[in-house]
C-alpha cells in the first residue's frame, strides 16, 4: 500500500497520470497482478493497493512507461511524500474478484 497527499491544485494532474498507468496495464495485462487506486475524501490524498500472487515476482509497474512518468516528479507534486506499507491480510471477502 502506498499513501501520499498532493499539493493543492495537483489532484487532477495526479489522477491523469494514474489513469495513464491503468491504460497501460489494460494493454499489457500482467498476470497475477491486481492494482487499485483510491482518492480520499480530502481530495488530495491517494492510496494505491497492489497485490501479486507471487510474492517473489518483481512488480510489473516498474516496467511501464506510464508508471515511470507518474513517479518522475512525484516528490515535487506532493505535500506528504509516498509512504509504503506492506499489509498482511487477515481476511477478505471477494477482494480479489472471486464470485
Amino acid at each position: 500500500m502506498v499513501r501520499y497527499r498532493v499539493k493543492p491544485g495537483r489532484a487532477a494532474e495526479n489522477e491523469e497520470l494514474v489513469r495513464a498507468v491503468y491504460e497501460e496495464l489494460h494493454r499489457t495485462g500482467p498476470a497475477g497482478f491486481r492494482y487499485a487506486t483510491y482518492q480520499l475524501d480530502d481530495g488530495a490524498s491517494f492510496v494505491h493497493l497492489a497485490t501479486e500472487t507471487d510474492d517473489n515476482a518483481p512488480s510489473p509497474l516498474a516496467g511501464l512507461e506510464a508508471f515511470q512518468r507518474f513517479v518522475k516528479d512525484i516528490a515535487e507534486r506532493c505535500d506528504d511524500p509516498p509512504a509504503v506499507s506492506t499489509l498482511r491480510e487477515i481476511g477478505s471477502y471477494r477482494s480479489r474478484g472471486e464470485d
